[in-house]
């Protein structure tokens, strides 16, 4: 062991039925992974379990007398509080306060049905986030320049302040017509309301999103004020028990940081101002993992698959990198903000299979959760899912983490036996079919991500993780064609993971709409260089010396008369001519790439630049990913990883058949398994179905390809 003070950082990843736990010390450069069950009445509670489990550990591992909470140098955590209140609709009641004549810019919204109505008659416009009558307007405008046309009407401003008050709103949105060029309106309609409404809690537009588009601005700065009560007492809570658990002084609080959506860390302090840029925490971290062990796997096409308790999150990862997207939304809420593009389906391990009253046979949205749970749990839980279809035919073992959580699969056989008796099968008919259901509530979600977006999945790998990701692999292979799946070690921790390899990560973005053909090139390199002051303000703040920072520039640009941006990146150095030509030259290739076609050569068709974006980076230090010994000269895996035999059923019509049993920490370099198999490990369990062959690879990735496909690459 190394003589260095121990430098602990962990990072948590909260999930709706446990919290997964990964510890990374900086002296030795181990990594200790460990679950525990998640606690929905209090987070906070669960969140400190994993500490105190994952430490113990530690001390069990190396010295108990050198590991201690004042070891820990940093926390990360994802966290579903926003996700979670927004899925649910739990908002509390809003105001929103806009410019005069735009009081129905939350109706109009846009002309556009969301995919799989058809048409119009059998969709239902969602609920407003704010309803009309909470609406308010204010005199004043600016143009699109940022010059003042008409100006502020305070006295009015302080009346709808007033009028807030008096009602007992206490969140507001602000978003006055073209804030993004001048946002001085709204910071003394913001000065205003603090006077007249000191505990009022509000959200400006020109914080927020600093981007035209008058509608998805409004939403996006409404979201970002409907969860800014639940996350700031939420990331207060966890910061105060974490600086009391771990001894902090008051004032030099532990570094505690959240995941963004955009696949980056916030300080936990900044994050209570941006609340609506954690929307997407826990998928974010999940993807970057998964998509680091991939590349070091050898694989630069991968889609993920993390599959949790109550949903399944799947993305596009290439070269490491995973898809980001603008024109993303969280149940019925547009959020116009960078987002790592995750998918989500109500298709998780506690996911209910039920039956409709024409009896058909169904699964999911709803899930059981970690409170009652599946009904193999034992904890009340009455409603079969997916687990309890898994356990029941022998594909999991009867406990979870390594035989802390006894599972009951005399009683799940009974709750599917119920629904198998509606439908007039077996039960092993059934419960086979509640996992086929899934499977392609999966896949369907999987095709969204890359068919619908112009990719061959053939040529991709499925990297799944997750406590229920590795359970449905094979049969997605099946489903979707795919080249193969990499299943990762510790595959329940690849999130938690995942926020150990994170940056600091901050986005900045400007509104600018000009012709190419007309570019003011001095303007566009002075709204590079404000964008930049601004990220390398906020690297400083969170302690992130200046020789340290890195920025990524971008563009969106369209061509003249398009009503959608394609994003590319710029390249460093000087705004030239040249450089403004570079950037042109990548858009006409995205926009190929993306539908088919291009104007470059056509002399009629204009490119026109709307946004310009920089994201300021503060580099972290990342754990690296450890090999595993060769299994050459070692003794058999039968002899030193097999554990057991036991009856598996992988198809109904073949019934149960005996199935040897691996535990994967056993299993070395160069192994290769033949399905039927089952690898078990301590957070999750991997079948192997028949057709299928797995490799351990020398990260202790097992690497399953179909053996047909094996056979015609031949």
């Amino acid at each position: 062991m190394s003589t260095q003070s121990p430098r602990i950082r962990i990072g948590i990843d909260t999930g709706g039925t446990f919290t997964d736990v990964v510890a990374f010390n900086e002296a030795t450069g181990e990594l200790t992974t460990t679950k525990t069950p998640s606690t929905p009445s209090n987070p906070a509670d669960g969140f400190i379990n994993g500490i105190d489990k994952v430490l113990e550990m530690l001390g069990t591992d190396q010295d108990a007398a050198t590991i201690t909470a004042s070891d820990i140098s940093a926390v990360s955590h994802g966290t579903t509080v926003a996700t979670n209140q927004l899925l649910e609709g739990k908002l509390d009641r809003l105001g929103f306060i806009t410019t005069e004549g735009y009081e129905f810019v939350l109706e109009i919204a846009r002309q556009a049905v969301p995919d799989g109505y058809g048409n119009s008659y059998f969709w239902v416009k969602p609920d407003r986030i704010v309803p009309a009558d909470l609406v308010k307007t204010v005199t004043g405008r600016m143009d699109f320049e940022g010059h003042e046309v008409r100006p502020f009407d305070e006295v009015e401003a302080r009346k709808v302040a007033r009028w807030f008050r008096d009602q007992g709103i206490g969140t507001l949105g602000v978003n006055f017509l073209h804030a993004y060029a001048n946002p001085a309106h709204e910071q003394r309609m913001r000065e205003i309301l603090l006077e007249e409404h000191p505990d009022v809690i509000v959200s400006l537009s020109s914080e927020v999103l600093r981007e035209y588009r008058e509608y998805e601005r409004s939403m996006t700065t409404l979201v970002d004020a409907a969860v800014k009560p639940k996350v700031s007492t939420y990331v207060k809570n966890i910061h105060e028990r974490l600086d009391a658990y771990t001894g902090t002084d008051k004032d030099a609080k532990l570094p505690f940081y959240i995941m963004k959506s955009n696949g980056g860390v916030l300080s936990a302090d900044e994050v209570v101002n941006q609340p609506i840029t954690t929307v997407l925490s826990g998928p974010a971290a999940g993807a970057l993992g998964a998509g680091l062990i991939a590349r070091e796997a050898g694989f630069d096409k991968v889609l993920t698959c993390d599959g949790g308790g109550t949903s399944t999150d799947v993305t596009v990862v290439v070269d490491g990198e995973p898809a980001l997207t603008t024109e993303g939304s969280v149940g019925v809420y547009p959020s116009k903000i960078p987002m790592i593009d995750v998918v989500t389906v109500g298709a998780g391990g506690g996911s209910i299979a039920w039956t409709t009253a024409e009896g058909q046979l169904k699964v999911g949205p709803q899930s059981a959760g970690a409170d009652p749970g599946p009904i193999c749990y034992g904890n009340g839980g009455v409603e079969p899912t997916i687990t309890d279809a898994h356990v029941f035919l022998g594909r999991i073992p009867p406990h979870l983490l390594g035989g802390e959580i006894p599972l009951d699969a005399d009683a799940a056989g009974r709750g599917i036996s119920e629904i198998a008796a509606k439908l007039g099968l077996s039960t092993e008919k059934a419960a086979t079919g509640i996992l086929e259901i899934s499977a392609w509530n999966q896949a369907n979600a999987l095709r969204q991500i890359s068919v619908q977006r112009g990719l061959d999945v053939r040529d991709f790998m499925l990297t799944t993780f997750g406590g229920s990701g590795l359970l449905l692999a094979c049969t997605l292979v099946d489903i979707l064609d795919l080249a193969g799946v990499v299943v990762p070690p510790n595959p329940g921790n690849v999130s938690a993971f995942g926020l150990l390899t994170v940056d600091v990560k901050n986005d900045y973005v400007q509104t600018n709409v000009a012709r190419d053909d007309g570019l003011d090139i001095a303007e566009v390199a002075g709204l590079f260089d404000r964008l930049q002051t601004r990220a390398t303000e906020a690297l400083i703040n969170e302690g992130f010396t200046p020789e340290r920072h890195q920025f990524d520039r971008s563009v969106d640009l369209r061509y003249f008369g398009q009503a959608f941006e394609v994003r590319v990146p710029a390249p460093s150095g000087t705004v030239t001519r040249e450089w403004a030509d570079e950037v042109t030259r990548a858009f006409h290739a995205e926009h190929r790439q993306l539908y088919g076609y291009d104007f470059a050569d056509a002399s009629d068709q204009h490119v026109e630049w709307v946004n310009v974006r920089v994201s300021g980076i503060g580099p972290i230090t990342r754990p690296e990913l450890r090999h595993i010994a060769s299994a050459e000269g070692a003794p058999d895996k039968s002899e030193r990883a097999q554990t057991a035999v036991r009856p598996v059923c992988f198809d109904a019509e073949d019934g149960y058949v005996d199935t040897a049993v691996y535990w994967r920490e056993s299993l070395l370099a160069g192994d290769t398994l033949e399905g039927p198999a089952i690898v078990e490990e301590f957070g999750s369990t991997f079948p192997l179905h028949p057709g299928f062959t797995a490799r351990i690879d020398a990260g202790g990735n097992i690497i399953t390809t179909r053996r047909k496909r094996q056979e015609a690459g031949k």
